[in-house]
This record gives structure tokens, sequence and C-alpha cells, in this order.
């Protein structure tokens, strides 16, 4: 199904290091759907090699995220969530669609709306790939909203970096890098980073993802707390206290990045800083708007390079 007239770009980082600032900056671009944490939306089939029907591929797009639900439940859905206060599923948010709550919601005011379009359109889609689904979506949703290209970023994208280069070889490729010390500091205080360095944490000492184990597995006693059921907003809130967990997340995320990197090497590759973009906006801008071949790359760096504000506290020494 896939369209050769569309571009296809993929900005790749372990989060909470500018990205979304990237993001929201692409789609002042006219040309440009920048679609927003789709691929860890859509984890863990993101790295699934199995084939499914469109219906099928549509079942899940159309399904809530545990994880999310489980933060909406105990009251710390990201900020990045931006379902309208009066949409269908307002009064419901545990219930969800996964594409709904940031990926839709960033593209339109009406996100129920295009949810309706995609329904008519993706159950159609032939049998293929996890991941020739998700690129023909991508596809659609540009064709849907008048673009002519796709760029897509989600936070903490890092640990997918292995499949999505094995996937798209010809994609454009984004590497978005920050120090680690003001990464974890703002990962410690971000529920969906709190939440994810737990997964990480369940996996590590017991082989066990909390979002996907039998009812009756048992778990050490110190995580049984930190059992999507049993989570409260205190004992999540707590765990961001604790900096050295979050380095240790930085740590993880950037490995499985770099050796992606050096094992599939990307055929197109864009290496970027947050301090450089901070130091420099304008040119930073203007060479990522080259790379990814928008309209007026220029134009659009000067235009936008006003919102990159540099945080007003710097990095401190983080004692581990």
């Amino acid at each position: 199904m896939g369209n050769p007239n569309i571009g296809r770009s993929i900005i790749i980082s372990n989060g909470r290091c500018g990205s979304t600032l990237l993001s929201d900056l692409l789609a002042e671009d006219a040309e440009t759907l920048s679609a927003q944490e789709f691929f860890m939306s859509v984890t863990p089939w993101a790295r699934s090699a199995e084939l499914l029907t469109g219906a099928a591929y549509w079942s899940l797009l159309a399904s809530p995220k545990a994880e999310l639900a489980t933060l909406f439940r105990i009251g710390l859905p990201p900020k990045e969530v931006r379902y309208p206060t009066t949409g269908r599923w307002a009064g419901r948010m545990t219930e969800l669609p996964r594409i709904m709550a940031i990926t839709l919601s960033k593209l339109t005011a009406d996100p129920d709306a295009l949810f309706d379009q995609l329904a008519e359109r993706v159950p159609d889609f032939p049998t293929q790939s996890v991941a020739r689904h998700h690129s023909d979506f991508l596809d659609l949703l540009t064709t849907l909203t008048g673009r002519r290209h796709w760029v897509e970023r989600s936070g903490g994208s890092s640990h997918l970096a292995p499949h999505l280069l094995k996937s798209y070889p010809g994609y454009r490729i984004v590497y978005l890098t920050r120090n680690w010390a003001d990464t974890a500091k703002s990962m410690s205080r971000h529920s969906s980073f709190q939440l994810i360095q737990l997964r990480v944490e369940f996996l590590g000492r017991c082989g066990l993802d909390p979002f996907s184990m039998p009812a009756d597995q048992t778990v050490p006693a110190d995580l049984e707390a930190y059992l999507p059921d049993r989570l409260t907003a205190e004992a999540l809130r707590e765990r961001g206290a604790n900096l050295r967990r979050y380095l240790g997340l930085c740590a993880f995320m950037s490995s499985q990045a770099e050796q992606a990197l050096a094992d599939v090497p990307p055929e197109h590759l864009l290496r970027m800083s947050y301090e450089d973009l901070v130091a420099d906006p304008v040119g930073e801008l203007t060479r990522l708007g080259a790379y990814l071949e928008l309209g007026e790359p220029t134009r659009w760096a000067q235009r936008v390079a006003g919102r990159v504000v540099a945080p007003a506290d710097r990095a401190q020494p983080v004692t581990v």
C-alpha cells in the first residue's frame, strides 16, 4: 500500500531530551505530519514480527493502553495527553483508544472524527506484518491530513531502536540525545517514565512485565505494591526521589540505541543533541529541516526557533 511519494522519518531518543519540542515545531510546517508517541503507544506490537489482518490491526489501535489506563486510574496521566474534555471518551479515559490520547489529538481539534475516518479505512488493510501496518497507517494519516511526509517521534523510543532500524532501513533517522544528568532528573518527575523504569526493574529482577503477566503470578514481596491494580499515585511519585534509577534507565536506553545504530547502520542518519539545539536553535533547526527535506527549512527554522528556550536550571552533579 505504501505511497512512494510520501517521505518517512523517525526521531529516536531516550525521551525528556527536547524530542516533544521538536515534534511540536515540526507540526508548524504545513507539509509535515508530526506523529507523536505512535510507536510507543503500540508497544509491544512495535516489535512484533507477526502477520495481522487489517481488522485485527485496527482492533489493536482502537484498544486502550494498559499503562496509560493505570496512570488515568491513579490520577497521574502524562501532560502530553491532549484528548479534549468534550470528546467521546472524556468520561471514561481508562478506556481511551491508544491512538487517541496523544497521536490523533495532537493532529486535530476533533480527534473523534479522524478516528472515525480511520475506522472506515484501516480494517481494509491487507494481511501483512505489523511493521508494514504501522508504516501504512502513518501514510494514511499523512494523506487524510493533506501532508506530504510524516515524522514519527516517541519519547523513550531508544529501546525500540533495534526493531525500528531493521524494519525501516530506508527511512530517515534522527537520533536525539541529552546529557544523562538532566535527562534523569526530568524522567524522575514524569509519570510515564516512572512507570517505564518500574517495568524495566520488574523485567530485570524477575523477568516479568507487570502489564502482561498472568493474574496468579507471584512477584517479590517488595514489588507487590507496584502491580498495576495496586499501584497508587503516592507509591509511583516516591520512586522519583531516587535519581539512580533514572540514570540507570538512561544508560539502558542509550546502550540499546547505540548498539542498534552500530549493528544496523541506517541509510540516512542525523545525530542531534539538546545542548546544541539550545545553543544554536536556528542553525540546528535549519540542519534538521534540510535533512528532513522540508520545503523551506531556513524559513521554518527562523519562524519557530524562538520557542526553543534554555532550561532555567542547568544540570547539577548527580550523586550515585
